[in-house]
């Protein structure tokens, strides 16, 4: 019996580990780490607790990865705990705008109906560009968040109504020598590139974005460069270090500006509405979050205009449901391996992975001037996006269903031959000698 409880034991040290290692400024916890370095967890750890360690590597993935959804958990429940004044839980657990209900294209009687119960309309949004109207109404004091979605769907069974979920960052950073990390991706020469980018603030002061065309939106005119968003569009359109790059133009939408409730389903939509009046042929979308109607109709319709969506799968564990957007089946979902060409033990897994890319100790700019190491599917969607770039880089309606093709054309196959649910169709977006062809799996 004493022996049964060793796994249970490691997998708290990992968990209290990847925690402590995982602690970041409360200003990001929306977007924090959900991820860090395995060898950094065992690091961490006292001998005798190496000594437990399962003996297959399959194994040892699979604590690891339990320890980080794990870690992931506790980091909502924190952000949730941390600012109840605005933040709710779904059913499910995943963290809401407290007391908002977002309604979809309402007629005039629901809203009236809605008025009447108590509701009032904090906000109305007219999407001309995805053809939506959004109304976000707000419950009276007093009556809870999951009640109030309850009663909104009884006065209007037929009508359109969910959470304003918000959507979080699927990446982590955790400093390690220069020397230790490697560039991935890259364009080089090429036509002019223009790329779209939903995430938090970007630095584009950075010498990583010298050259780029930055067209900030978002937070007023505000900027608020933030670690995920300046690392993500380092890989998305910065010098990654491999040959000449093209002239890239990086439209960067900031839905966090700094606040708790960043990320909310109705700030992405928004954020989408401008990509799509900017005809953006590509857009990376490094955020993962429940089904939601309202992305759920905003993804169609990007979709419908031609507009390449890319998505990471998420961080949550190869036993871990399905996460938006990367779940739909209109967008690209990117998984992440190491140089070993092994998929990161907490990469999600399913028919929503289409094609994996580098994800592991990836060299990133930070805000101010600085780089660090990344690790995490938010780091691989990028590169699968920067290639996609090159090939649709105006919205078509008429070649966006060809990406998919053309990439899997190009992809190196791993694991089970053909199409698998880990690696889906291949490595994509690696550097030249990212990994040799016969590297251990």
């Amino acid at each position: 019996m004493r022996n049964r409880r060793h796994p249970i034991r490691l997998l708290a040290a990992l968990t209290l580990a990847a925690s402590t290692l995982l602690a970041i400024p409360a200003a990001s916890a929306q977007r924090g780490p959900q991820s860090l370095p395995l060898q950094a967890q065992l690091r961490s750890l006292p001998a005798e607790r190496l000594r437990t360690l399962p003996a297959s590597q399959a194994a040892l993935d699979k604590v690891a990865a339990n320890a980080l959804t794990a870690t992931r958990r506790l980091e909502l429940e924190r952000l949730v705990r941390d600012h109840r004044d605005a933040i709710d839980t779904d059913r499910a657990g995943a963290p809401v705008v407290r007391s908002e209900i977002v309604a979809i294209d309402p007629s005039a009687d629901a809203l009236q109906r809605a008025r009447a119960a108590g509701f009032t309309v904090a906000s109305e949004r007219g999407l001309d560009e995805l053809g939506l109207r959004i109304v976000v109404l707000r419950a009276r004091e007093g009556v809870g968040t999951r009640a109030a979605l309850r009663r909104m769907q009884r006065l209007d069974p037929d009508g359109q109504y969910d959470y304003n979920h918000l959507y979080l960052g699927s990446a982590s950073t955790a400093s390690l020598p220069t020397a230790a990390v490697s560039s991935a991706g890259g364009t080089a020469g090429g036509r002019h590139v223009r790329v779209g980018l939903v995430d938090s603030g970007v630095d584009g002061a950075h010498p990583a974005l010298a050259g780029v065309e930055l067209q900030p939106w978002g937070c007023g005119g505000r900027q608020h460069p933030d670690r995920h968003g300046t690392a993500v569009a380092s890989l998305l359109a910065g010098d990654t270090g491999h040959g000449s790059r093209a002239p890239v133009t990086l439209l960067a939408a900031d839905i966090y500006c700094g606040q708790p409730t960043g990320g909310a389903a109705t700030g992405l939509a928004e954020a989408m509405a401008w990509l799509a009046r900017e005809r953006v042929g590509v857009i990376n979308l490094s955020l993962v979050g429940p089904h939601n109607r309202l992305l759920e109709r905003v993804v169609q319709a990007m979709s419908g205009r031609g507009h390449v969506l890319v998505a990471a799968v998420g961080n949550d564990g190869p036993a871990a449901p399905p996460l938006y957007p990367a779940a739909y089946p209109e967008v690209i979902g990117v998984t992440a391996v190491d140089a070993r060409l092994r998929a990161l033990p907490e990469a999600g897994r399913g028919p929503q992975v289409d094609f994996a890319a580098p994800g592991a100790e990836l060299r990133v700019a930070i805000p101010g001037g600085g780089w660090d190491v990344a690790r995490g599917t938010s780091f691989a969607a990028p590169l699968v996006a920067r290639l996609a770039a090159q090939i649709v880089p105006v919205a078509n309606a008429d070649h966006g269903d060809g990406v998919r093709t053309v990439l899997a054309a190009q992809a190196s196959d791993l694991g089970t031959r053909g199409r698998d649910n880990t690696y889906g169709h291949g490595l994509v977006g690696a550097a030249p000698g990212f990994a040799s062809a016969g590297a251990p799996r």
